[in-house]
């Protein structure tokens, strides 16, 4: 078996190429969509191509339609930290063969590749069944949507707009837009006023 991890933290490349090599499966890695779509375009064949959803390139989902545009790869898998329940819902629903959570413990992931890799649409239950719920239930957090408070936390966070668009795979005018919509919503003048305002308020 032979898979491409496409993915921009190279010490998660590095410990899940040590870990799938341990299990007699072969590794290739890439850094950002530009890599790992050269890759999939040379003459390799890959049983299954996991895309971090955050990785430079990838806005959104579009990343996951391009590699399977290329008609080079039958099977590609997402993996994310940050994305919501919603986001896997809509990659399997296009044709992803799975959404890994970036918490799965090392044997399950293997055990998911393995899984996705023989066909099959992996996705794990607890996620899927409880993302739902992960956003806390207080006050302040009713009177944002989810996606606003995503952008919050990333301003809890210290991250810059660029970097929030970045991990939600979104646009950056667009985290500018959130940003301002949240500022109204809970009465802050400034990044550093929002933050302390969620984090006395329990969010994050």
């Amino acid at each position: 078996m032979r898979i491409l991890i496409a993915d921009d933290h190279e010490l998660l490349r590095d410990t899940l190429d040590l870990w799938f090599q341990k299990e007699g499966i072969e590794v290739d890695v890439a850094k950002d969509l530009t890599s790992a779509m050269q890759a999939i375009m040379a003459d390799v064949s890959y049983d299954l191509v996991l895309l971090d959803y955050g990785m430079p390139g990838m806005n959104g989902l579009d990343g996951l339609k391009a590699v399977q545009a290329t008609g080079k790869v039958t099977r590609v898998a997402i993996m994310s930290g940050i994305a919501p329940r919603e986001v896997a819902e809509e990659a399997l629903a296009i044709g992803a063969a799975g959404f890994l959570p970036k918490t799965l413990p090392a044997k399950s992931l293997v055990n998911a590749v393995r899984f996705m890799a023989m066909g099959e649409q992996y996705a794990p239950i607890d996620f899927m069944t409880a993302a739902a719920d992960a956003a806390p239930v207080n006050a302040l957090a009713e009177r944002l949507s989810a996606r606003e408070l995503q952008v919050l936390r990333g301003l809890c966070e210290g991250k810059a707009n660029k970097e929030i668009a970045r991990d939600l795979g979104i646009q950056e005018p667009t985290v500018k837009l959130h940003v301002k919509t949240l500022y109204r919503k809970i009465d802050a003048h400034n990044r550093t006023q929002a933050a302390m305002i969620a984090k006395k308020a329990g969010l994050f």
